[in-house]
């Protein structure tokens, strides 16, 4: 601790959604004084550069856990209202909903897909007027039309836009670290080796400093563990593990409409690539469940399942990528929507996913140790969760309690 009980110095590891939105809230507190209160953020590698910039950037009502989703939904909207979120970070309300499709196989001849039918224009207008028809029973919204007539089957609404909403997840995230430099927070890249806590209290920050290697030591009162998948690594007792997530994005061959949809598609027995004139012989499972996000400025992202495969490694810059995983992906899509199938790939991408093992988290509040808090866990819903978290660690450090939100269930102390 420092000497002066008045002088703070609040320290927050991980560069991630949850470091950055604790340090933009915590330089927003009422209490916080630049003369007296200093913060540190503290990242191994570089901003948003792990699950924070790669990840869908869904928001939802509909989200879990119930006890912090409104706070964070509701901050989401006042951020994008206060700094320009629409166009800073891509913040607008969308519909969501469950897909169930046919998947066809990826580069068959278009005609064979049923698709782009060789004929007059009156043959193509009945064409598309049938697939329109058909398009209408199944349920599935007429400006989802980017998805293949042929491979839709049905369609259940799970958001709209008085529920649900998206933001870019790197932009979001470097935009709250920007901010809260700008109210005068430091960022500083370096590994954490050590957090001395003799005596049950928190008194000191370790690091190497990424450029020079070289360690430091920085007196702290406050230490804040946000550090994802990585937590574990600088607090052993945290229960946290890391799942592989691999998704990529796709400029479509033409806009998109604003919709997130979980997917569920049934593969053809003959699936794989045949444009190069051998199908693919990787493995498929008949259903396949990719997650899609048409994002603004004509993007789409696009997500399949996680695995364990791949031990975490040692920061977000010696992340693996799998490029027959993005692949995958990429032909699951393109197999039920034209405008991905002919669109240009833009990013393969991996991260890691921090899961609480004991509960079903995330983890936010106090240790046990004095000025030791944690927020960490937050699986696919860290984005959507940021704010609402970092809102409340700033109440946690000034205040000495959660005041926002009731979030009892979510204590690291019952678990730790």
């Amino acid at each position: 601790m420092t000497g002066n009980p008045e002088q703070r110095h609040i320290i927050i590891i991980g560069g991630g959604i949850i470091g950055c939105t604790s340090a933009y809230f915590l330089t927003r507190h009422l209490s916080y004084d630049p003369s007296k209160h200093k913060i540190t953020l503290l990242e191994a590698s570089k901003i948003a550069g792990g699950a924070s910039g790669k990840a869908g950037g869904l928001l939802a009502l509909w989200a879990y856990p119930s006890s912090i989703v409104p706070l964070s939904y509701r901050l989401h909207e006042q951020l994008a209202a206060s700094h320009g979120g629409e166009e800073r970070w891509g913040y607008r309300k969308i519909h969501s909903g469950s897909l169930t499709a046919k998947g066809r196989t990826v580069g068959q001849d278009s005609a064979t897909n049923g698709n782009h039918a060789s004929g007059d224009s009156v043959s193509l207008q009945k064409l598309r007027d049938k697939a329109s028809r058909t398009m209408v029973a199944a349920g599935i919204p007429k400006d989802l039309d980017w998805v293949a007539a042929d491979s839709a089957r049905s369609y259940y609404e799970m958001g709209t836009p008085d529920n649900t909403a998206q933001v870019h997840p790197y932009q979001f995230t470097t935009a709250m670290a920007q901010l809260a430099e700008d109210a005068g927070a430091e960022v500083i890249l370096g590994s954490v080796t050590s957090i001395d806590k003799t005596g049950g209290v928190v008194k000191s920050v370790t690091y190497n400093d990424k450029a020079t290697s070289e360690p430091h030591t920085i007196p702290a009162t406050d230490v804040i563990i946000s550090a994802g998948p990585w937590t574990q690594n600088i607090y052993p007792p945290a229960p946290i593990s890391a799942l592989r997530a691999h998704s990529v994005t796709i400029r479509p061959s033409k806009p998109v409409s604003a919709y997130a949809l979980f997917t569920e598609i049934s593969l053809p027995p003959n699936f794989g690539r045949t444009d190069t004139f051998q199908k693919s012989k990787r493995p498929h499972s008949k259903q396949v469940t990719p997650e899609i996000y048409a994002r603004p400025n004509n993007e789409a992202y696009a997500c399949g399942e996680g695995d364990t495969l791949v031990p975490l490694p040692k920061t977000t810059a010696d992340v693996v990528t799998d490029d027959s995983r993005c692949q995958d992906i990429i032909d699951y899509v393109s197999s039920i929507s034209d405008e991905l199938r002919d669109g240009e790939v833009t990013a393969r991408q991996a991260c890691y996913l921090p899961n609480v093992t004991v509960s079903g988290g995330p983890l936010i509040g106090e240790t046990g140790v004095k000025g030791l808090l944690m927020a960490a866990g937050h699986t696919c819903w860290g984005i959507q969760n940021g704010p609402g978290t970092g809102k409340l660690i700033s109440e946690f450090v000034f205040d000495g309690k959660a005041k926002s939100a009731n979030i009892d269930s979510l204590d690291p102390r019952k678990v730790l």
